[in-house]
C-alpha cells in the first residue's frame, strides 16, 4: 500500500468522508470536510497511524494532501 493510499485510510474517518473523496489535490480550500475541528481530528490522526510527533507549528503547514505527504516523507515514512 503506498503512502497515499495509507494517508487516505487515514483521513477517510478524521475528516468523515469517504476515501474516494481523498485525491492527492485535496487541501483544506477544496474538501469541506476539512475545517478547523476535522484538521485538529486529522493531525491526531496522523500521529497515531505514522508513530510521528507534530508540533502545533506544524498544523498550519499540513492544510493538503501534496504537504502532508512531503511532511511524511521528511520524517522517514515512505
Amino acid at each position: 500500500m503506498s503512502t497515499f493510499e495509507q494517508l487516505q485510510e487515514v483521513m477517510a474517518p478524521a475528516l468523515n468522508v469517504s476515501a474516494d473523496t481523498i485525491t492527492p489535490t485535496s487541501a483544506q480550500s477544496n474538501l469541506a470536510a476539512w475545517d478547523s475541528l476535522g484538521h485538529v481530528n486529522l493531525m491526531v490522526a496522523l500521529e497515531d497511524a505514522f508513530g510521528i510527533e507534530l508540533q502545533i507549528e506544524d498544523f498550519s503547514k499540513l492544510g493538503s494532501v501534496r504537504a502532508i505527504l512531503e511532511y511524511l516523507k521528511s520524517q522517514g515514512v515512505e
